[in-house]
């Protein structure tokens, strides 16, 4: 018997009403993400991209349609079962970083596991080993004030890590980040799809989804492409910058 996908989503549609009018942000979505793959979604605004990552990071449901993780049907689940799952499952990363600020880079770390009910001493050494394994050790005493941009996007992945999450789902990580730093987060996820980490990278950037193994773009809801990727290089990436 084959293991299930990691994520599997059957016809799923996404539907707001505004005013009178019906928004099919998500229109009949079937898509399978096994584990350990990098993908990138890709798409122009209004495309359902943000929704689609919504759906994926457990923070909306579907209007209709079955999504499941790592086989629990997430579809049917209630808004406690699903604050669980994304505690359990599923590691953030956003453009904004969403760092607390008067707190160190440990502590910021630390925070999924107090909702995780991991002892102190646990908790302490995790956050630690988090931080190290995206080269932060030596600043886990600093405030998000004393580091740059991308260390501080770096804290952010160490957090979206900590608990060794089935899913990394990054919406616009380089956002904010000027490009010689945007290559270098880049990097440093084909460093953790390469440790074994599932990527999900959601992005409006060309340059940015081809560091991705995978690409899945869409267009008014549907999916209209979704391929095998060759990933481009640090190297790569840097030279067309630079055209």
């Amino acid at each position: 018997m084959s293991e299930s996908p990691l994520i599997r989503l059957r016809n799923i549609t996404k539907v707001y009403l505004m005013g009178d009018m019906e928004v099919r942000a998500l229109d009949g979505v079937d898509m399978d993400i096994e584990r350990g793959e990098y993908v990138a979604i890709m798409g122009p605004s209004g495309s359902g991209k943000s929704t689609m990552m919504n759906m994926i990071g457990c923070l909306d449901t579907p209007t209709s349609g079955e999504y499941d993780l790592n086989s629990k049907v997430v579809s049917a689940m209630s808004d406690d079962e699903l604050a669980q799952i994304r505690n359990e499952e599923i590691g953030f990363v956003f453009q904004t970083f969403n760092l607390l600020a008067r707190t160190t880079a440990l502590q910021n770390v630390e925070l999924p596991l107090i909702y995780a009910g991991v002892t102190p001493q646990e908790r302490h050494a995790m956050a630690k080993k988090a931080l190290e394994d995206v080269g932060l050790g030596p600043r886990s005493d600093h405030m998000p004030n004393q580091l740059s941009g991308g260390q501080r996007q770096r804290v952010a992945i160490a957090r979206a890590l900590v608990n060794h999450p089935s899913i990394l789902l990054a919406d616009e990580p380089t956002g904010a980040l000027d490009s010689k730093t945007s290559v270098e987060i880049m990097a440093l996820f084909e460093e953790l799809y390469q440790k074994g980490n599932t990527i999900i990278l959601v992005t409006h950037e060309e340059d940015i989804a081809r560091h991705a193994h995978r690409i899945v773009k869409l267009l008014d809801g549907k999916i209209i492409h979704d391929q095998p990727n060759i990933p481009i290089s640090a190297e790569e990436h840097m030279a067309h910058m630079q055209l």
